[in-house]
């Protein structure tokens, strides 16, 4: 059924028989493919886990494999499963991948393979080299530390060790993150049943601080109400902790004076409303609240003693090494706010250190559960290759039940919403460079009466599509878009994938709109890194005196059609088979020359080098007879209703001077614009607004006559 469904498609497209025969030929080979859940067997997995290692039988409840060493005793070390088991994430292809993972029986990641997976940057691209490379970053992390990814990250020596941040592919970014929420989700469902765990929450699930209760209380109240926790440390009760310890007797004072005070801890959480308007003026508050985001907490800590939170090595603005933050024994990273703030209640007490840290809000900080801030008091002896032992006072907050609220569950926000804001000023740039696109596209007439000045925007507008939209933001839009469309909802699948890619997403809500009002063109003519890079490499071409080669008709009419062949071809093996359409999207040359910048095997580069070359003699030669996502924006930009070039009477009758300018064959002899194939060069524009180069107001201007009144007479006359 699908076939003769694609039959009356190339017949409505007069695509000739060579188009059903070629379908024809390749049914064969679009067998039906369905998402696949659990593909090892004990066979399969057992090699992944080679001695002393073995794997048991498969959980009848739950579908993981027990790991287990060797020894007298076997011992069973952690677990196996398929990711696919457990979170089907669509990736960019729009299929899910799927992750061997194994983790210990502590909640440590074991190891992280591929069993499969069609992203399209690593099926052919890069290939799967660097994502073996990333993977292999798992291995050792535990579940009960923050794992992200960063393509850019900076080590700075404030990070935590409860923190982690994994090297990204800056190529793949997209993919990456769409694996490590693959990795974490499916990893913590296994730890919770598995192991007891029960982290892993989602942080817009946890509860929120009422910011609209406030209650003004004294010093002595915020005391009394445990909002202010007050830590009394002696020093004896410091000896209690290091005794039987190598460094017992190390601190004299301590022995000494056992009944003085080892410190003064102060601890309270001050984005709570009623202890931070309480504690500070409004002066303050401000300084803490400018830095805080939704659902973030500010922490105050104040200490006096012979003791401090702060240590030599403290850095302003960073992780304190001294302090360690934690629920339900999940660490959690804080940051020094580096404010100045001091507290203004009658009797709070003159503190000889205090600082305020933020705990962000994907940190998953729960306000209506206890939490627990431990200080660490170091000891140790010797200089060279110092003796240290590290003991913790910890001091438990608990915020009453009346200051917070559980909002209402929002469903896959976390994710694609902090790719979103950490690409903020991308995002930024992009609607800038859309907003001028528009503006120049509206006010074409003003604008591009002079040639040169068109020109200069031109070549403008497609260095930033080539440098910022293709190789930086890689916003390289593609029939994978379409495809990965199509087998997601095949599948059933949500759509979610498409949200870690502002950029795509943005730019396809553009191209949309631009499809109503201008057709086609706006995106293969100004938005389309390749056919920037094409542009250039005519540009050049240009330069040196190379000459466009016009294909005469029939051929170009043959060649013009072929594009919607191939789009066809692509979208049916999309609908059928993953494996095929891995190997057809490549007729595409995007991924090699934009998304992996020609970093690929050299069959791959030669292809698109040889494009690039053949776009110098013949103009936009892929774009125009090759390309499956032109040829289908070509379909959608039927739903074009402003016929928005204006055109003059003498327009093809008979001027064709446009016509022989136009170096797409945009123009048809009876001077209309065949918008289907226009790529909104703009020239034609350029020309009509030009009195100079206009030549039907060049002979009004010399004769006082219209072009097409003196052709009227001319034909009269025979």
């Amino acid at each position: 059924m699908f076939i003769d469904i694609l039959s009356t498609l190339v017949a409505r497209l007069n695509l000739g028989k060579l188009g059903v025969s070629l379908l024809l030929v390749l049914y064969p080979t679009l067998s039906p493919v369905s998402a696949k859940a659990g593909e090892l067997s004990h066979e399969t997995i057992s090699p992944y886990f080679p001695s002393p290692f073995y794997i048991g039988e498969k959980d009848p409840e739950l579908p993981v494999w027990v790991i287990y060493k060797e020894g007298p005793v076997p011992k069973a070390i952690g677990y196996a499963f398929e990711s696919i088991d457990f979170a089907q994430i669509p990736g960019f292809a729009g299929s899910p991948m799927n992750l061997l993972v194994a983790i210990d029986t502590e909640g440590e990641l074991l190891d992280v393979q591929i069993l499969s997976q069609h992203e399209p940057v690593f099926v052919g691209g890069l290939g799967e080299e660097p994502l073996k490379a990333f993977l292999k970053q798992y291995r050792g992390k535990s579940l009960l530390q923050s794992i992200k990814v960063s393509s850019r990250m900076n080590r700075a020596s404030g990070l935590s060790a409860e923190e982690v941040v994994l090297d990204g592919i800056s190529k793949a970014t997209v993919s990456v993150r769409i694996i490590n929420q693959t990795v974490i989700s499916t990893a913590l469902q296994v730890a919770r049943a598995k192991l007891g765990f029960a982290h892993g929450r989602d942080p817009n699930e946890v509860a929120r601080v009422r910011m609209d209760l406030f209650e003004k209380k004294s010093w002595d109240e915020l005391l009394k109400e445990n909002l202010v926790v007050h830590k009394h440390v002696l020093n004896k009760d410091v000896q209690q902790l290091f005794a039987g310890t190598a460094l017992e007797d190390e601190d004299r004072i301590a022995i000494e004076r056992p009944d003085d005070a080892f410190i003064d801890l102060y601890i309270a959480p001050v984005s709570v409303p009623t202890i931070g308007h309480s504690l500070f003026n409004e002066q303050d508050m401000e300084k803490i609240t400018r830095y805080l985001e939704d659902g973030d907490h500010a922490i105050l800590v104040m200490s006096t003693g012979r003791y401090s939170f702060i240590d030599e090595a403290f850095v302003r603005g960073s992780s304190p090494r001294m302090l360690a933050l934690t629920q339900d024994k999940l660490p959690m990273e804080m940051r020094d706010l580096d404010v100045i703030v001091s507290p203004v209640l009658p009797r709070a007490p003159k503190v000889e250190d205090i600082k305020v840290f933020q705990v962000a809000s994907p940190a998953g900080l729960d306000p209506d559960l206890p939490w627990e801030m431990s200080l660490h008091v170091v000891r140790q002896k010797g200089i060279v290759y110092p003796e240290q032992v590290v003991k913790d006072i910890d001091v438990r907050f608990d915020l009453p039940e009346r200051f917070v609220t559980r909002p209402e569950v929002k469903k896959e926000l976390e994710g694609w919403l902090a790719v979103w804001a950490e690409r903020s000023w991308e995002i930024a740039v992009l609607l800038l460079a859309l907003i001028i696109l528009s503006g120049a596209l509206f006010l074409q007439n003003r604008l591009y009466a002079s040639s040169r000045r068109l020109l200069v925007f031109r070549y403008a507008f497609y260095a930033f599509t080539l440098v910022f939209i293709g190789w930086y933001a890689q916003g390289q839009l593609s029939i994978v878009n379409f495809t990965a469309l199509l087998q997601a909802l095949k599948t059933g699948r949500s759509l979610a994938f498409y949200l870690y890619d502002p950029m795509t997403i943005i730019l396809w809500a553009f191209v949309l709109l631009s499809l109503v009002i201008w057709g086609r063109g706006t995106f293969c003519g100004w938005l389309c890194p390749f056919g920037a890079l094409q542009d250039f490499v005519r540009f050049l071409a240009k330069s040196f005196g190379v000459r466009i080669i016009r294909i005469k008709s029939p051929w170009n009419g043959y060649l013009k059609k072929l594009k919607y062949l191939i789009l066809f071809v692509t979208l049916a093996a999309a609908a059928f088979s993953n494996t095929l359409v891995d190997s057809l999207v490549e007729i595409e040359p995007f991924k090699t020359a934009i998304t992996v910048v020609f970093e690929r095997s050299w069959p791959f580069v030669a292809y698109a080098v040889g494009l690039l070359l053949l776009g110098a003699f013949i103009y936009k030669f892929f774009c125009r007879y090759l390309c499956p996502l032109g040829a289908g924006l070509e379909i959608l930009g039927l739903a074009r209703r402003f016929n928005w070039l204006t055109r003059r009477v003498e327009c093809g009758r008979p001027c064709q001077f446009c016509r022989s300018a136009c170096d797409y064959d945009a123009i048809r002899r009876d001077g209309s614009i065949d918008y289907r194939e226009c790529f909104q060069c703009l020239d034609c524009v350029s020309i009509y607004s030009d009195p100079d180069r206009c030549l039907a107001e060049i002979a009004l201007r010399k004769t006082g006559r219209r072009m097409i009144d003196a052709d009227k007479e001319r034909h009269a006359g025979h």
